[in-house]
């Protein structure tokens, strides 16, 4: 029996470790083809280097019931014993330290937070760009996901502000290890929702805030409720009551691929890639980046069980943000939406609504702009990397140099509506439904985050 066990014990350690090795694997690959992908170069950019490295924070900062990590958490050498937990990041240096002309040179660094259930590599196509203007970016893989750390998610409660917690504080001492006074902070999706949570208790520590298509802005509507709907056709009205059936049981889409024979997972994950990011035609890229997306979904669950305890079915916060983010003590705020984005921007055109009225009563509120990038969903720094980087730096309060894509920007009206479309599977939502009403793009990204095996 003790032969039994140890030969279990050593076969799940070793798969562990293969698993490990070919999410490395993957993010060296992925690092590779980021030098292709520079504006106006023909070449590979020569100035700018990446580099993966990792920063030990306290284990005592997370909020965890237990202090001691369990076998999760052999990530990057992290033991029992050890008082530390792992983040992960790449590193892109840009070795030209000089201002340009018009003094566009970003003063601080630009810090990236990935997607639910994404890593730092995400932002492969834009890392040497950004880090021509920024100098530096780091861009992370936030605990409990990638090659961080990934302790058992067991937090002190259940509260939403102690999950927010376990993400906020590993961040911030994430900065404090690194010696980061102060930062421009981007987020993508839920790293847009944690980038807020943290510019809410460390506001000294951003110079500004730039929101990538984020989730949980809107407050939700009863009235968009898809089962709320008397005429949806039978089969909508099942998934979407399994969907949120699994979502409170606390079902990731991480947790049902682990499930599947390993064939079936893998070929979700290639599914998901070929049908979210048709921009990709590369063959080997395309193969490189589901590589390293089926790696990061298949290590075990950490921060993706986040998922339940921060949103509601239909990725509506619990604390939504269009009413936290008026309130902030950050000056500039900026979101980034795609063309055909299932994020809603009209709940980033809230938030700037309501932060020009406090400032027109004479209030303290950020200064907020919404921008727009073409042709992108709401994976828009891999569908459109160059609009992309040129919207954060003008969210970071830089100038673009010449021959750099200008995106849209928008406040309020009929200019917004006529530039942001409907995401595809909210309109073939539409064709199979009886009803000629047309669902929100967030009850059509419920129904496609129902059966992806990974997030945003």
């Amino acid at each position: 029996m003790t032969s039994l066990i140890t030969s279990l014990f050593t076969s799940s350690s070793s798969l562990l470790n293969s698993r490990v090795e070919a999410m490395r694997t993957a993010e060296s690959s992925l690092a590779e083809l980021a030098q292709q992908f520079v504006s106006g170069a023909n070449t590979g950019d020569q100035l700018t280097s990446i580099e993966m490295y990792d920063t030990h924070i306290p284990r005592s900062v997370v909020p965890l019931k237990d202090s001691r990590c369990n076998s999760n958490c052999l990530i990057n050498t992290v033991t029992n014993e050890d008082d530390h937990l792992v983040v992960h990041a790449a590193k892109a240096s840009h070795r030209d330290k000089s201002e340009g002309s018009d003094g566009s040179k970003s003063k601080s660094p630009l810090v990236l937070l990935h997607g639910y259930m994404n890593g730092s590599l995400y932002f492969y196509k834009n890392l040497h760009g950004l880090a021509r203007h920024f100098g530096t970016v780091h861009a992370l893989d936030m605990l409990g996901w990638g090659l961080s750390s990934r302790p058992t998610f067991n937090l002190l409660d259940d509260t939403v502000e102690t999950a927010e917690s376990f993400f906020v504080e590993s961040l911030e001492a994430w900065r404090d290890k690194n010696g980061i006074e102060k930062m421009m902070l981007g987020g993508h999706s839920m790293g847009g929702y944690i980038s807020v949570a943290y510019a809410e208790k460390y506001p000294n520590r951003v110079d500004r805030l730039i929101l990538l298509s984020p989730v949980g802005v809107p407050a939700h509507d009863p009235e968009k409720d898809p089962l709320s709907k008397r005429d949806i056709s039978f089969r909508y009205r099942l998934m979407f009551g399994t969907f949120r059936y699994l979502w409170s049981r606390g079902t990731t889409p991480g947790s049902f691929a682990r499930s599947l024979p390993l064939s079936k997972s893998r070929s979700m994950v290639d599914q998901y890639v070929e049908g979210r990011l048709p921009s990709i035609t590369c063959p080997n890229e395309r193969q490189i980046l589901g590589d390293y997306l089926y790696s990061n979904a298949m290590l075990p669950g950490s921060g993706e069980n986040c998922l339940n305890r921060i949103l509601k079915p239909g990725a509506y916060a619990r604390k939504p943000t269009v009413d936290r983010i008026p309130r902030l003590k950050v000056d500039n705020v900026s979101f980034v939406y795609g063309q055909n984005d299932w994020m809603d921007p009209t709940g980033g055109l809230e938030v700037q609504r309501r932060c020009h009225k406090l400032r027109s009563a004479g209030e303290v509120a950020p200064e907020v702009e919404v921008h727009g990038v073409r042709d992108a969903g709401h994976l828009l720094m891999l569908e459109n990397w160059e609009e992309f980087n040129s919207a954060v730096i003008l969210g970071a309060g830089g100038r673009l140099p010449n021959g750099m894509p200008v995106p849209g920007r928008f406040s309020s009206g009929q200019e917004h509506e006529n530039f942001f479309r409907k995401p595809r599977f909210g309109q073939q939502a539409d064709e199979e439904q009886v009803s000629t009403s047309k669902p929100s793009a967030l009850e059509g990204e419920t129904t496609q985050k129902a059966v992806d095996p990974v997030g945003a």
